[in-house]
């Protein structure tokens, strides 16, 4: 079953934490990514993006900018900002958003497992998003970030993580962006890494919730050294990528709502018509925007923001599925909705839609609308149970289905494959 294995992480030594740790390389476009790198030159960001080291017109895929961010990467090692552990640990990591506490295990996950599904995705990756990841794990001979992977709760696992945290200190404690505490423990009681080994080889099928694409690439470095090794004995570093994994009872999937540039040439009274066929359509109460027309409260009810206020949309029962991907709230939105009324076929091309995370509050879909947008919509949020059934199917879910916060940070491990 499920190979998660111990490791020998790389990671900062507590004085350095702060400074060093970062959001994924992939929430900063490529302007961001430079101002950032600029106020904070010691964020692990410069190593993620080393583009950031270069002028800002420099082909950020050649060569040499993969060789700026290994240069970078040892030499802080060498340096003392990162110290590697002298045996194989599992490491406990909780983040705190607003309260609420998600703990997961940082661990190396095998290749082999996600290439045999027992690790399973729930959407597709792109070869050209991948190939940037490929050459950085590959140039770098290390994976800085680690992939986002979900498991059904276990008891057992549970209370070895509780144990830990109560009878240790944590070796980083520490705030970031957004007011997210980050708190990591040590895992290094021989008998503890025993009993989780085995319990993740009773786990018949582990989860990407987030990180399709780093992942995709880590298995891809992978295979090539596979193939270059003539005595690759099948437990080299390279075998496994860098993971952390939550169970599933401890995640919360945020909505991913939707805005269209216009009604697709209908007035507002035409759209509205159009819409009674597969909704039912109730507007809130004059001068107020009630939460429950704003915020939808069951899968099957949607919040429409137009010009004059906000909207209640039902699904009809008719049109209720119970495909794994069809009966998604994403799913009958673009079908009963996006694609028939407003003409977005292709959500992932479309330039007429965008999406906007949750994170951000019903307050920005308000926003989009009064700078211009034609009509906002917000979502109930796709539970994790969704995905496990549309994972479990072999299916795939439709684009900018999930949210998920806290984001893990990187730069806390990276996982040598030399």
């Amino acid at each position: 079953m499920a190979d998660i294995r111990p490791f020998r992480a790389i990671r900062p030594v507590s004085e350095w934490i702060e400074e060093i740790a970062e959001l994924p390389y992939d929430v900063y476009d490529r302007q961001e990514a430079r101002a950032l790198v600029e106020k904070r030159p010691n964020s692990f960001l410069a190593i993620d993006r080393p583009e950031t080291q270069f002028a800002p017109d420099c082909d950020m895929y050649a060569s040499q900018v993969y060789e700026k961010a290994a240069k970078m990467l040892w030499s802080q090692v060498e340096e003392g900002r990162f110290v590697k552990d002298e045996a194989s640990c599992y490491y406990i990591y909780q983040l705190t958003m607003e309260g609420r506490s998600q703990t997961g295990i940082v661990a190396c996950s095998s290749i082999e497992d996600y290439e045999n599904g027992i690790i399973k995705k729930h959407e597709n990756t792109r070869a050209e998003k991948e190939q940037d990841r490929i050459r950085h794990v590959d140039t770098c001979n290390a994976q800085t970030g680690p992939i986002f992977l979900a498991y059904r709760y276990n008891e057992i696992i549970d209370g070895i993580l509780r144990r830990c945290m109560a009878q240790e200190q944590p070796v980083y404690d520490f705030i970031k962006e957004g007011d997210i505490r980050h708190k990591v423990w040590i895992i290094d009681d021989a008998s503890d890494i025993e009993t989780i080994r085995q319990c993740f080889v009773q786990t018949p099928s582990i989860y990407i919730a987030d990180g399709h694409h780093r992942c995709a690439s880590a298995v891809k470095v992978g295979e090539k050294r596979k193939l270059e090794n003539r005595n690759d004995r099948g437990d080299e570093e390279y075998h496994y990528f860098l993971s952390v994994l939550f169970p599933d009872k401890e995640l919360m999937i945020m909505d991913y709502n939707r805005v269209v540039a216009d009604l697709n040439g209908y007035s507002v009274e035409e759209f509205l018509r159009k819409l009674e066929k597969a909704f039912s359509v109730e507007k809130a109460g004059h001068g107020e925007t009630p939460a429950d027309f704003r915020k939808p409260r069951k899968k099957g009810e949607f919040g429409m923001c137009l010009p004059d206020g906000w909207y209640c949309l039902q699904i009809k029962q008719e049109y209720l599925s119970s495909d794994p991907v069809e009966g998604l709230d994403v799913s009958l939105l673009q079908n009963y909705l996006l694609h028939p009324i407003l003409g977005i076929k292709d959500p992932k091309t479309d330039k007429r839609i965008d999406f906007v995370g949750g994170i951000r509050g019903m307050d920005e879909l308000e926003k989009c609308v009064q700078d211009g947008c034609a009509v906002a919509f917000s979502m109930y949020p796709t539970s994790i149970s969704e995905l496990f059934m549309v994972a479990d199917a072999g299916l795939l879910m439709p684009p900018k289905s999930t949210w998920f916060e806290p984001k893990l940070l990187s730069g806390i491990f990276i996982h040598d494959i030399r």
